[in-house]
């Protein structure tokens, strides 16, 4: 498919000027060349072609542009014409002539003239006709080089410039360098990544990498629109998108990797809790890591215990199972021996989400703990720890640990991955089971068969359930007894935070069972996948959906050997079951008062659903062809074979057992349920409108032929057998169309990626334009995808996933796409690496979105038979091979021929038995719709006949049973196998006797051995004669079978062992074609081997396959080698083909052997090494006493050797060390192969530009940049201007100053720099200074760095988007300098760059007045690392012997190490240049190695300081260790046994060793740290080598670190015994460089250098003298900045080496901080060794005076009033001291919550100022030997209480202050708030060793019901901080006493207790609360009485009255 354009004229043009025009389809721009001075009509008359992958839509545009050209601005546009395609789709051929449009959208005369032509695929439109390409003489073929210059992301049909028949030469293309398009020197079939480059058959004006002048005559012809800035390269193996490309790629790795169990480590760190919610507790924190639990040490009545323990969980699992397990944090109160205490709170996270955070881990992160029982609480409180997943291999770095400054923003630092949210929510996960189906048989049918005789009944013999697991809770269905196809339709609820931090739900049918329950298929839902966290996200959602189970094999066994696999460990090997479920997600209110807030899981039933929710029921329709199985393994060749195919249950006839389903009888089928199981398999009938089709699923069985004596192959000539499956599927192919777009947007990427790097790496000009190109393709894939999804119809059985799914990968991928132009501009040259970087990125989303979580028609499995047993098998996912009529949504492997390596099922799988190929098949597979059946077999190779059953005969669409080719090819294959290297060692030598067996079609052939070489150069040619291929020529042509080439190792005994595979294809020439370039003879390329999923080395090879034509052999091309005499019949590889070769000098520097090990138990006395190159070599010198001095004593030899010209095909120089023994015997001791000599090559320097003078310019440039350099013109020197650095502004700065002494001490006035005017600043106290404080400052530097590399790195990525914005104005000389600017910003800013950072973030507060402390550098990992290893000039090469191992725990690199060889190697062409002789005392004897010293023993004296060490792996049972340090040098063995530090894993060490020693003899230095225990042996925790000797002699100056500064006295003494100025000196002598010479006025001038600094120096008692010092180390510090001979020198610095365990090989045991200096003992002696010891607390005394409190809230009620009142005492004591808790007497009675106390609490302490930590030391039981020391916050809490006399007193509340930054207090208690608790961050903060002395009111606080604080009291409290000196001079007394009493708190007399005092209470009782009452009562009483005296007297005075007495 193809559209053509024909621009002819563009007329009605203004003025005179270049016009060139821009045509633009689908993303792809072409250019015409420039029409230099047409004034108003420009005559193009120029044809662009454009290959389509998919049929042109009738609204599709097509662009042009018409240019004004400039060569120096940009081209200015005249017009544009854009034209809709829809005539043009429909006639195929249009002509035009129309007026172009402005800017404006308004006409301009200009009026422009084209024709369009489209050829469409199926040949709807237009006809296809070769001729009409050829007739159009401007269609490039001219070749002037104008390719397609911007991508096709469609690229296909025929590439580019299929115009030019193959005979025509054309003239450029002919001198270009590079012969086949993409093929350089490494191939593009590096298999495993890259394709089989697409047609290898390079059309010859195609070049691959355009050569860089080519390009830049080009971007001349077709002017400034493409300054190289912008070409991009299109992709030069498009192979996937190849119309005719009839085979998709093989893959090359053989081994399953998933289930390989591995060693993992995790590290927790429970560093401390806050804000537990709770009363007065004592809380444990249980970390659990799957099964395993541990626990921290109790901490007593606190809520914000401090714990600092470290934990460690070691396992030995597959990574699966590793990252489902669940990491439980779990806060436990008042956990003991008797009872397990209650949970406060948990969290949890599963092992894979930390390890997928950056770096694995979690640093001093919050953990937020919530109830999992009570959903309604809220938080229950924070948890800060580390946790760190490590696997084999991977380093931790750990965020360096100098102080913790408390992370006190926890919301700022919460323990979760990015992305979510800090407020959880809780959620329930519904997870409904509807049905599963196609269940194999899990009993044996004996008791079956039994019941059935009896009771005559047929039960199915399976008892499935669904059990679901997640986040480490389990919940299961119920058990459907005797079913192969279950209805449960039941659900399982899950109560979870949402998001949660468990990526993966397991979903596993399992078998209910009386003894054991057995998986029938497990599988996992990943929940990324199936929701998106983005403001358009949506919550986890899945189906209706089935999803398709696999695991072992469906016979029955009892013991099956693949169970793992139906647990979902590696790949299942066969289909098991299919299971329609859902998954809902519904965040909980927790508000809602009905709610069950239990978390418990629950099962319930479901509402079943509808038969057609998940789809349609279709007929699919699978094809398949087995063209060709070779390599079948010799164990099983002696039986007859069969392969049988099976899609889910269909077509499995051993095993499939279960009756397949028939829901197609509600279609009208008449499928009868009564037909026998049998039959139902093999022969499914079905009437169908061709006639009755029955599946066939398996081939006939056939007897193999021998192909040699490991393999076999089946005769499939000419009859290829055919498989076809009739299958019946609901219909959800559109999720597998969209899988497929996105999947082949991403190998394409991924195959231009791979192209970058091969560019890269085999350095060929503008790999950045490629990556233009790559990004090009990745744009306009996207923009595709998303109008081709777009048009998804929006049909029933869409689940809501569906949908959600759609809408966010379109927006993924439109953003991708858009993304992707952007970065498209941004590639420059050196902005190439950074988004290479990004564009990798891109490849993971795209590979991610790509995988579709619901499932739909099952995988394809191809096993292979024999004997009616299964042997190996394939597996196919079905997406692959799904048709479509859209050519992007069809699968890669979709009608093609698709090579398959069939492997061993399950385990068998793993090591080298799995990697031996059991068959290798080339297979043709089609699946689709029944209905869309016609063209099922379009992509076989053509020229056959169909044989069909008997009744299909005469049916067209009726699938055939074979092939029957007719036609035949015959060919001869020409091997040409040159050499490999960096192989396998598959000997015990640490060697191989390799040979190479090259397999094409039916036919091998091998090598012949070469002994004991790991680097074999074979140089053979292999013919294989009548090579018979089967189909059309032209097809062969493009697309040639592919050639296996295997590598075995030849035993003497036994077979032979293999070593590696690859595959290559062959260039193909037809009979027709001339045998000329640029096509051949055909290039030596470099193909990977791989031996399972490791690459083992290289293979240098080219094969071509040659057709023999009718003429017979005579036409092919003469095999004209020298027939070697002494090899008898073996061809070499002719002349052609072989690389060139010119004559080289290798010279060898011997200096020694180091760490030889016993051969044989024989120890190595005599060595030798012999070096040995491209069949040439030298030996050393004999050492005669390896034991008395290891070193040669001839120190240089060479020898000459012809090498290829091309570097890249330069042989490995191997290097051998012999033991010469008695009797003239040797041994191998062991071997080195230097597999490439790149580095070793030496360049003689270009004679017309001197190389120094070059190096002058070059840093002239940034100089003036980086250090404010002014260049002299007059004298041509540069002038280094040395000012004293401005300090980088800290954050924090650790060194703390007590502010007493700074009162005490006098400012002092220092004179600074060079100016000497006088400064004002405040000077510590030298005294006070210590090497601590040196290295506390200098951490905080390091840490600043960081953070400004990230903010300057950021810095940079805007400053660029600014610059693309700008980039049309900029001009280009300008972009350079500014590139440069960049790059020095982006490296670590040299230090004097740091005044442009000195404008500090406005956030940052402002430090005032820092003081100046001298700084070393802290260097995060090993020395050597940053110093290139040391191998300046002397390199190290490791001796190994002995066999690699293949298992797991294989004999890792360092356990075959048996030596090392000291020497460097220099290769250069001869002759050299005369001039290199000609430099003044050049010694001839040494070569090129000039300058080096000599290598006789040499005594030295070596000073170890260790400085500490971090993270320890923990060695005792309470998670602790005891380290100690332990160092060995040659004899000398220090143990520092005693000073073991107890019970810490961070442990100061502070220590120097001072060793004696000899080098060479005694070089490698070992610090260990070993665990001491009391009993038994010391463990060994970790350890760490230096080679001293690289140091000693490094011209780095490893010997002593040049500090920043030099003084002569005080805490910054200069250590080296040599002053600055006598190091210069002897540098410049032996760098023969000119100099120093110091001039007046502080000026130094080395080389045609100057630098400038001060020159005076102030001694111990102030005096100034002058001095040259610190002008020579200003130079030192800048060396690498002198010509020629300077490099960088190592600074004063401390180094973080890891400890490793040779028991845990390759997991970090532990860092330790340490450096090294030596001192020759020839030299004067240095001075004493630095005092590091760890600093010693300081002892204080913290005075507390409790005055009053008020507000205290009341809790008692009275006995007899019921009045509230409380008896008040406080509480306090220091954090990690509870024992030494003081208390102050009791307010009793206090009734309006005031308390007066007058009380003085003392706590003594020891503080360390630099950390901010009290220090402790404490026995932590009453079993421990010995007192731990542990290092604390210092907090101050206080606590206020209610006492009762009877029950227990009642806790009120709490404060804790920080002493190091707490609120100041209130000046009264009405100012006294929460808000001093809750919002600390806007609140100015204090420190009580600053301030010294404090008073004020602070709040008491407690949680209440509902989990807020509250105030409940106010405490009036002063603090008072004296040193222990000043505690002594004026003491005070506990309480109220003595010394300095306090007066007794005037309390008022309410507070008595009323039994001591009775009538005061009676009185009080009375005469204040009950005085009215008492009245009232009185009153009534004498009422009462009154009344009760009337009634009484009443009736006597009636009686008197009424008598009348």
């Amino acid at each position: 498919m193809a559209l053509l354009l024909h621009l002819r004229t563009v007329s009605g043009l203004r003025g005179k000027a270049d016009r060139i025009a821009k045509a633009a389809f689908r993303g792809l721009s072409f250019y015409t060349r420039v029409l230099e001075n047409c004034e108003d009509e420009a005559k193009f008359d120029e044809t662009f072609r454009w290959p389509v992958a998919s049929n042109i839509d009738g609204n599709e545009i097509l662009e042009i542009q018409v240019f004004n050209y400039s060569k120096v601005f940009t081209n200015r546009l005249i017009g544009t014409f854009r034209m809709v395609l829809q005539k043009v789709v429909e006639e195929g051929q249009v002509e035009v002539t129309d007026t172009l449009i402005d800017d404006n959208n308004s006409a301009i005369q200009t009026s422009i003239s084209i024709e369009i032509r489209y050829q469409a695929l199926d040949g709807t439109v237009g006809t296809w006709n070769d001729k009409e390409f050829l007739e159009t003489p401007s269609v490039h073929s001219d070749g002037d080089g104008r390719y397609p210059l911007e991508t096709d992301s469609l690229l296909s049909g025929h590439q580019q410039g299929s115009d030019i028949s193959p005979g025509k030469s054309n003239q450029q293309s002919t001198e270009r360098s590079f012969r086949r398009a993409g093929k350089g020197v490494f191939s593009a079939m590096k298999l495993g990544k890259a394709r089989p480059s697409k047609d290898d058959h390079r059309r010859q004006d195609e070049p691959a990498v355009l050569e860089a002048e080519d390009l830049d005559r080009k971007a001349l012809r077709q002017g400034g629109g493409l300054e190289p800035d912008t070409i991009s390269l299109a992709s030069v193996t498009a192979v996937t998108t190849n119309v005719s490309n009839k085979r998709s790629k093989p893959d090359i790795k053989m081994e399953p990797s998933a289930g390989r169990p591995m060693d993992y480590q995790v590290s927790i760190t429970i560093i401390e809790a806050r804000q537990l919610v709770g009363l007065n507790m004592d809380p444990v924190v249980c970390v659990e890591v799957g099964e395993e639990k541990k626990y921290t040490s109790m901490k007593e009545s606190t809520n914000c215990p401090y714990y600092n323990e470290y934990f460690v969980f070691d396992f030995h699992v597959s990574p699966d199972v590793m990252f489902d397990k669940i990491i439980k944090l779990s806060v436990i109160h008042s956990k003991n021996l008797l009872r397990s205490g209650t949970l406060v709170g948990s969290f949890k996270m599963d092992v894979g989400t930390v390890y997928t955070q950056p770096e694995h881990q979690f640093y001093h992160k919050w953990a937020i703990l919530s109830d999992p029982e009570d959903l309604t609480a809220g938080l229950k409180g924070y948890l800060k720890c580390d946790i760190a997943v490590v696997g084999k291999g991977d380093n931790i770095k750990t965020p360096h640990k100098a102080n913790e400054t408390d992370e006190d923003d926890i919301e700022g630092n919460l323990l979760l991955p990015d992305g979510v949210p800090p407020e959880r929510q809780w959620a329930r996960f519904y997870i409904k089971i509807y049905r599963a189906e196609g269940l194999p048989r899990m009993n044996t049918s004996i008791m079956a068969n039994v019941k059935k005789a009896l009771i005559g009944e047929n039960k199915d013999l399976v008892d499935p359930y669904v059990q679901v697991v997640f986040a480490g809770q389990k919940g299961k269905t119920s058990v459907q007894k005797s079913s192969y196809e279950p209805l449960w339709n039941e659900q399982i609820v899950f109560t979870e935070m949402f998001p949660p931090l468990c990526k993966r739900i397991k979903i596993q049918i399992r078998d209910s069972d009386k003894v054991n329950d057995v998986a029938i298929g497990t599988h996992f839902i990943d929940l990324r996948k199936i929701s998106n966290e983005g403001d358009k996200g949506f919550l986890p959602t899945f189906g209706p959906a089935w999803v398709n189970m696999y695991g072992s094999t469906r016979n029955y066994t009892l013991m099956d050997e693949h169970q793992e696999l139906n647990e979902g460990l590696g790949e299942g090997v066969s289909f098991r079951a299919r299971l329609l479920m859902s998954l809902a997600v519904e965040i909980l209110d927790t508000s809602n008062p009905e709610i069950n807030s239990s978390t418990e899981v629950q099962v319930e039933q479901a509402t079943s659903i509808a038969d057609n929710c998940t789809g349609k029921m279709e007929e699919f329709f699978l094809f398949g062809a087995f063209l060709e199985a070779t390599m079948i393994d010799r164990k099983i060749g002696d039986k007859p074979i069969n392969f049988e195919v099976t899609i889910g249950n269909y077509g499995n006839q051993i095993d499939g057992m279960t009756k397949p389903i028939r829901r197609r009888k509600k279609e009208g089928g008449d499928g009868d349920e009564e037909e026998s199981e049998l039959l139902h398999n093999s022969s499914e009938d079905e009437g169908d409108e061709d006639g009755e089709l029955v599946s066939v699923s398996s081939s006939p069985p056939m007897k193999p032929l021998v192909t040699d004596r490991n393999y076999f192959h089946l005769p499939y000539f000419e009859k290829k057998p055919c498989i076809y499956i009739k299958s019946w599927w609901q219909d959800q192919r559109r999720r597998l169309y969209n899988a497929n777009i996105m999947d082949k947007i991403a190998d394409k990427l991924e195959e231009g990626l791979n192209d970058v790097q091969e560019m890269i790496k085999t350095e060929k000009p503008h790999p950045e334009r490629r990556l233009r190109g790559v990004l090009e393709e990745l744009s306009s894939g996207c923009l595709r995808f998303v109008t081709l999804a777009d048009k998804d119809q929006h049909h029933s059985s869409r689940t809501r996933l569906d949908r959600e799914r759609l809408k966010s990968c379109m927006r993924e991928l439109e953003n991708m796409g858009q993304q992707a132009a952007t970065l498209r501009s941004q590639v420059k040259k050196n902005t190439m690496k950074d988004k290479l970087k990004l564009v990798q990125n891109f490849l993971q989303k795209l590979r991610f979105l790509a995988d579709e979580p619901q499932h739909t028609i099952p995988d394809i499995f191809i096993w292979m038979m024999s004997n009616n047993k299964r042997i190996a098998y394939a597996r196919i996912p079905s997406k692959d091979i799904l048709y479509s009529i859209v050519d992007e949504e069809m699968g890669k492997d979709c009608a093609k021929v698709k090579t398959i390596f069939l492997k061993l099922p399950g385990k068998r799988g793993f090591g080298p038995a799995g990697w031996t190929v059991q068959a290798k098949m080339e297979m043709y597979l089609w699946l689709g719709l029944n209905k869309q059946r016609k063209d099922f077999l379009g992509g076989l190779p053509c020229g056959f006949e169909e044989k069909k059953t008997a009744r299909g005969q005469n049916l067209p669409s009726f699938p055939p049973i074979s092939l029957l080719y007719t036609k035949k090819q015959v060919f001869q294959l020409r091997a040409h196998m040159y050499q490999a290297r960096s192989l396998f060692a598959a000997d015990s030598s640490g060697l191989s006797d390799p040979f190479a067996r090259v397999f094409f079609i039916s036919q091998s052939q091998c090598t012949e051995v070469l002994n004991e070489t790991l680097c074999p150069t074979w140089d053979q040619l292999l013919v294989f004669d009548n090579v018979e291929l089967y189909g059309e020529a032209h097809e062969m042509r493009d697309d040639p079978p592919i050639i296996v080439i295997e590598i075995y190792d030849q035993d003497t005994v036994g077979k032979a062992d293999f070593m590696g595979r690859t595959f290559a294809k062959p260039v193909v020439k037809m009979s027709d074609e001339q045998y000329c370039p640029p096509r051949f003879p055909p290039q030596l390329e470099y193909y990977q081997i791989y031996r399972g999923n490791s690459t083992a080395g290289d293979l240098l090879a080219a094969f071509e396959l040659l057709q023999i034509g009718p003429g017979g052999k005579s036409d092919l091309p003469p095999i004209d080698g020298p027939m070697d005499i002494d090899r008898g019949p073996i061809l070499p590889v002719p002349l052609g083909i072989r690389p060139v070769l010119s004559k080289y000098r290798v010279e060898i520097l011997f200096w020694g052997l180091r760490d030889l090990k016993r051969v044989n138990l024989a120890q190595v006395d005599r060595p030798r090494v012999d070096i040995e190159c491209a069949g040439r070599g030298v030996q050393s010198a004999l050492i005669q006493n390896y034991k008395k001095n290891p070193n040669f004593s001839t120190l240089v030899k060479w020898f000459e050797v012809d090498l290829p010209e091309n570097e890249l095909l330069h042989p490995p120089l191997n290097i051998r060390v012999v033991d010469c023994r008695a009797f003239g015997r040797y041994t191998l001791v062991g071997s080195h192969a230097v597999s490439s000599l790149r580095k070793f090559i030496y360049r003689p320097p270009d004679k017309k530009a001197q190389h120094w003078n070059m190096t002058a310019k070059h840093l002239n440039g940034y100089l003036a940049m980086a250090n404010g350099a002014h260049r002299s013109r007059l004298t041509g020197e540069i002038v280094v201007n040395m000012e004293p650095e401005v300090p980088i502004k800290k954050m924090e700065t650790m060194v703390k100053l007590e502010a007493s002494e700074e009162e005490k001490e006098k400012k002092k006035k220092k004179k600074k720099g060079g100016g000497g005017e006088e400064v004002e600043e405040e000077e510590p106290d030298e005294s006070m200074l210590d090497w601590w404080s040196k290295y506390f400052a200098s951490i905080e530097t390091m840490k600043e760095q960081l953070r400004q590399q990230e903010a300057a790195a950021a810095e940079a990525e805007e400053k660029e988007e600014m610059e693309i914005a700008e980039e049309n104005k900029l001009d280009s000389s300008m972009k350079g300098s500014k590139g440069l600017v960049r790059n020095k910003e982006k490296s670590k800013i040299p230090k004097d760059d740091k005044k442009k950072k000195q404008q500090p973030a406005p956030e940052l507060p402002e430090k005032k007045n820092k003081q100046k402390i001298e700084e070393l550098k802290v260097f995060n990992k090993e020395l050597e690392t940053e110093f290139d290893n040391f191998e300046d000039w002397l390199h190290t090469f490791n001796l190994l012997r002995g066999k690699i191992g293949d298992n797991d725990d294989n004999a890792t690199e360092e356990e075959r190490i048996v030596g090392r060889f000291k020497g460097s190697i220099c290769v250069y062409k001869v002759p050299l240049p005369d001039d290199i002789a000609k430099e003044a005392g050049y010694e001839p004897s040494f070569g090129m190695f000039q300058g080096i010293p000599t290598n006789d023993p040499i005594n030295v004296l070596v000073r170890v300081y260790i400085v500490r060490a971090t993270d320890l792996h923990p060695a005792d049972i309470n998670g602790k260790a005891d380290p100690y340090i332990a160092i060995k040098l040659g004899k000398t063995d220090i143990k520092d046994k005693e000073n073991y530090i107890s019970k810490q894993l961070n442990p100061v060490f502070g220590k120097s060793f001072d060793i004696e020693a000899t080098f060479p003899m005694e070089s490698m230095l070992t610090v260990a740290v070993y665990d001491w225990d009391l009993v038994g042996t010391d463990d060994l925790i970790g350890e760490t080598k230096i080679d001293l000797e690289n140091r000693y002699y490094s011209k780095h100056r490893a010997t002593c670190g040049v500090s920043q500064t030099y003084s002569i006295h005080g805490y910054n003494t200069w250590r080296d015994p040599m002053k600055p100025s006598q190091i210069l000196s002897k540098l410049c002598k032996e760098g023969k460089v000119d100099g120093p010479h110091f001039g007046p006025g502080g000026r130094v001038k080395v080389a045609n250098r100057v630098f400038t600094g001060p020159t005076e120096i102030e001694d111990e008692n102030g005096q100034k003298k002058q001095t040259d010092e610190h002008l020579a180390l200003a130079v030192l510090r800048h060396w690498e900045d002198i010509p020629r001979a300077g490099c960088k020198l190592v600074p004063e610095h401390v180094e973080t080496r890891p400890l490793l365990n040779p028991d845990k090989p390759g997991i970090e045991q532990g860092r330790l901080e340490m450096w090294v200096d030596m001192f020759p003992m020839d030299m004067p002696a240095p001075g004493p060794a630095i005092d590091i010891s760890p600093r010693k607390p300081k002892k204080y005394e913290l005075r507390v005076i409790v005055w009053n409190t008020d507000e205290v809230i009341l809790e008692d009620d009275d006995y007899f009033t019921g009045e509230k009142s409380s008896d008040i005492f406080v509480r306090g004591w220091l954090k990690g001291q509870q024992e030494d808790k003081q208390d102050t007497d009791v307010h009793y009675h206090s009734l309006t919550g005031e308390g007066n106390f007058n009380w003085r609490y003392i706590f003594p302490f020891d503080y360390l100022m630099a950390e901010e930590k009290i220090v402790i030391s404490k026995k932590e039981s009453m079993f421990s030997w010995d007192e731990t020391e542990y290092k604390i916050p210092a907090r101050l809490t206080l606590q206020v209480w209610d006492a009762d006399h009877f029950s227990a007193d009642d806790f009120l509340g709490a404060i804790e202050l920080d002493l190091n930054r707490f609120p100041r207090g209130a000046k009264t208690s009405k100012q006294c708030s929460l808000e001093m608790v809750t919002n600390e961050a806007d609140l100015p903060m204090i420190s009580i060793f600053k301030q010294k002395r404090v008073k004020g009111w602070w709040p008491f606080v407690a949680r209440d019901e509902n989990d807020e604080l509250e105030i409940t009291g106010k405490v009036e409290a002063e603090l008072h901080l004296l040193t222990a000196e000043e505690a002594e001079k004026s003491p005070a007394g506990l309480a109220r006493n003595e010394p300095d009493p306090l007066e007794k708190p005037n309390r008022p007399d309410t507070s008595f207790i009323w039994f001591l005092n009775p009538l005061k209470s009676i009185k009080y009782l009375i005469c204040t609360r009950y005085k009215w009452l008492i009245i009232k009562i009185v009153l009534a009483l004498l009422l009462l009485f009154m009344v009760a005296l009337f009634l009484y007297s009443m009736p006597g005075y009636m009686v008197k009255k009424l008598l009348g007495a």
